[in-house]
């Protein structure tokens, strides 16, 4: 198996879809906005005893931007890969506006709903514009070739991701905010109704978290999609996101509109953090860090 093959086969099992199936039938893209959520779920590891999250009820609203936020360790990345359907909670269940996403075959999950994961990996030689149109394979039966949709569909993703200029280059040759730009824009060509981003702002420099920030926000104010991101930069989050879900030891501690979840007094709780905070901002909370408390 070549290294080309390697990673389509790779991509499609991170994407949820099963490369046996020949059922090309999709979802309409970017119809109604769709809402995500979760109910009773304690989620675990096989090497964790007890349940590492335990959440009664968590919702990413239709058509909104929710951003999960909260310390190392509290939970957030966890959830977002069991409503991904990559983790299976040992209780409880996600569904998927109304259906359980363990319900849907693989390949109908994926045209529904995108995830970027933390870590990417994909063959050095790869162009973006190769790694962009693997976002296409929920769209179309295994011996299928591409179609005019799905080139539309990536030159969508390639002008919205704002990587033109690097859709000949390889991916070697990229920096780290020009890679996770690419692969931005590979979920974005899969046209899901939902998109789960997990920490896409970690290691990138300003500039490229803001250009991250900006596609997601143009993405669901533009096309209506429900977006979940997990967010280390409260402040950022408190900038882009419609709601907060703050997570501490596993479990959420509040949620709702950033004015009304940020707080002097859950930055001291939650991030262990004595800093101020100012909700008139014509931008959304800001935070003012003054010095870390003790654990």
């Amino acid at each position: 198996m070549s290294e080309h093959e390697r990673f389509e086969r790779e991509s499609n099992g991170r994407s949820n879809v099963d490369d046996t199936e020949t059922d090309a039938d999709a979802s309409p893209a970017h119809g109604s906005a769709v809402e995500l959520r979760g109910e009773d779920l304690e989620i675990g590891y096989p090497s964790t005893d007890e349940p590492v999250v335990e959440c009664e009820t968590v919702l990413l609203p239709a058509g909104e931007v929710t951003a999960l936020v909260g310390p190392n360790g509290s939970g957030k990345s966890t959830l977002l890969k069991s409503m991904a359907n990559q983790l299976a909670p040992e209780c409880g269940q996600v569904r998927l506006d109304g259906e359980q996403v363990q319900s849907l075959e693989s390949k109908e999950l994926a045209r529904r709903l995108g995830l970027l994961s933390q870590e990417n990996e994909s063959p050095a030689s790869l162009t973006v514009e190769d790694l962009i149109y693997h976002g296409r394979y929920p769209h179309r039966g295994f011996f299928e070739s591409v179609g005019d949709e799905d080139r539309e569909a990536v030159e969508r993703a390639i002008d919205l991701a704002g990587v033109e200029d690097l859709r000949e280059k390889e991916m070697k040759n990229l920096s780290g905010g020009q890679k996770q730009l690419a692969w931005i824009a590979m979920v974005l060509a899969q046209e899901t109704d939902v998109l789960l981003l997990d920490e896409p702002t970690t290691y990138l420099d300003l500039h490229h978290q803001l250009r991250v920030m900006e596609v997601v926000r143009t993405l669901n104010r533009e096309q209506g999609v429900t977006v979940g991101i997990v967010l280390h930069d409260i402040g950022q989050a408190a900038r882009f996101a419609d709601n907060l879900v703050a997570m501490k030891d596993g479990e959420p501690y509040d949620w709702g509109p950033p004015r009304d979840v940020v707080t002097e007094e859950l930055l001291s709780e939650v991030f262990h953090v004595d800093a101020s905070v100012d909700s008139e901002s014509p931008t959304g909370p800001h935070i003012a860090p003054h010095r870390a408390l003790d654990d």
